[in-house]
């Protein structure tokens, strides 16, 4: 095979999730009506602001070479100390800070606060520990949901103070305030894992942790930061699940991991380690967000999403296979 279409070939695996969800897009607009149109492609990247940001943390831990099976629950959570704090219905007090717009940075920091140090937690035992990523995360999800549902006892808080709803209303360029916050993550964790020594570190722990340590770099230390910002782009997902829904409830986000984790794998990160980009990452989350939109358009029972998510993370799972052994055979 010469290099040139050795190049394309490699350039068309890396890349494959776009390519994906450009026929996706093609297709549905061909056969669905009213799908082509800029308002519903808005709503697409809308309709994915929330579960694109928890994936972002996600794939962090994965391309590590760990788990983190926690990061819905302390979404949950966060969102819960948000929702009771500023809500002034239901269980919220309805905290008032002047001037209000001070309101916003704060909810903000208090959701980053509380998912960095679930998350900070998680990596301390797994790390410094040595306890398994898998039951460490997966006891996190268990406790700290029951937190949520301990500290609401299955109640609500609604009426979110207007100065941080409106981060909900305002829209810049067609698109709402909390898509751009989402496209921003991207964009900056996307910078630092490409351009930063923390990034590419990551990127060689998850490939092989001992040639790593060898290597003089501090993997304990990395490792610690990914989960600590696993758990605090937890928390700014928290935020945004706040504002969209104007409160909080008990069982606020349920579901949205398995949803993060099928846009992980079919984004093209490697549950191995070592594999993936976070703007496959995103592609992945349109991708998804594109289906839900078509199926709702379509007006067909919402169970057929999940058989469609987990036949795309079956897919993607194999192709990745597929991708490791074709490289061995370029290599």
């Amino acid at each position: 095979m010469n290099p040139r279409t050795r190049r394309a070939l490699e350039f068309v695996l890396d890349h494959l999730v776009w390519f994906m969800l450009l026929f996706v897009l093609v297709v549905f607009s061909l056969f669905i009506p009213h799908y082509f149109q800029l308002g519903i492609f808005a709503n697409i990247i809308e309709a994915s602001s929330v579960l694109g940001v928890m994936s972002i943390g996600l794939a962090l831990v994965i391309i590590a070479g760990h788990m983190d099976l926690s990061v819905e629950s302390v979404a949950a959570l966060s969102a819960m100390a948000v929702g009771i704090l500023f809500c002034s219905a239901g269980i919220g007090i309805g905290l008032d800070i002047q001037p209000a717009w001070l309101m916003v940075p704060i909810s903000l920091l208090i959701a980053i606060i509380v998912g960095g140090l679930i998350g900070l937690s998680n990596g301390y035992f797994i790390v410094k520990m040595k306890m398994d990523a898998f039951i460490i995360t997966l006891a996190s999800y268990i406790w700290v949901r029951g937190l949520v549902l301990a500290i609401s006892g299955g109640r609500s808080a609604q009426d979110l103070a207007p100065a941080i709803r409106w981060f909900g209303i305002q829209r810049l360029l067609g698109l709402p305030l909390t898509a751009w916050i989402a496209i921003a993550c991207f964009v900056a964790f996307s910078l630092l894992m490409a351009k930063t020594p923390f990034g590419r570190h990551l990127v060689m722990i998850g490939g092989n942790e001992t040639a790593t340590f060898r290597a003089g770099i501090h993997v304990k230390r990395n490792l610690i930061i990914a989960f600590m910002l696993a758990g605090a782009i937890a928390g700014l997902a928290g935020w945004l699940l706040t504002i969209r829904t104007s409160g909080a409830t008990a069982n606020l986000g349920i579901g949205l991991l398995f949803n993060a984790f099928a846009a992980v794998v079919i984004g093209g990160v490697s549950l191995k380690g070592g594999v993936g980009a976070l703007p496959g990452v995103y592609a992945g989350v349109l991708l998804l967000s594109a289906i839900n939109t078509a199926i709702n358009l379509m007006g067909l029972p919402a169970n057929y999403t999940q058989v469609i998510h987990g036949l795309l993370v079956l897919a993607a799972v194999l192709l990745d296979s597929f991708k490791q052994t074709l490289r061995l055979k370029l290599a």
